[in-house]
């Protein structure tokens, strides 16, 4: 069973060039990675770990690794996700528009392939998970 989880969209005080100049290279995110340590705490332990490279970025979550690869660059619109070996089937994007020449607005939308055993597990964590993305993603510095 297909699953779709959109946040809500969220205004970026940057150009949507910006935006997705930031967002396409993984690379870019060291800043989040540094700022993890004074994170932890206001995320209940959940984010143990984060590391990335160019195309992707693997999550450590309450012992378990997710990883992330990007696998589509529609440039300045929309960044896609796939889930490598994730537990399971898991796809996330991230769809960015201009408002202004110097403002954007950003959606996440995670996809997840599970059963209606798993659906009532999952649905909660992964609404979550799409909101709390969309809110760490305005406030990285553009």
């Amino acid at each position: 069973m297909a699953l779709k989880f959109e946040s809500s969209v969220k205004h970026i005080p940057a150009s949507q060039e910006r935006v997705y100049n930031k967002l396409s290279n993984l690379d870019n995110l060291q800043p989040i990675r540094e700022r993890l340590a004074e994170v932890k705490n206001q995320l209940d332990g959940k984010i143990e770990d984060l590391t990335f490279d160019n195309d992707s970025l693997t999550i450590k979550v309450q012992g378990i690794n997710l990883t992330l690869r990007i696998v589509e660059r529609e440039p300045m619109k929309c960044i896609k996700f796939e889930g490598d070996k994730t537990p399971i089937p898991l796809n996330l994007w991230i769809q960015i528009l201009p408002v202004t020449e110097e403002e954007a607005k950003i959606k996440v939308t995670i996809g997840a392939d599970v059963n209606m055993f798993m659906k009532a597990m999952v649905s909660k964590p992964l609404q979550e998970g799409a909101e709390k993305l969309a809110d760490m993603l305005t406030k990285i510095p553009y």
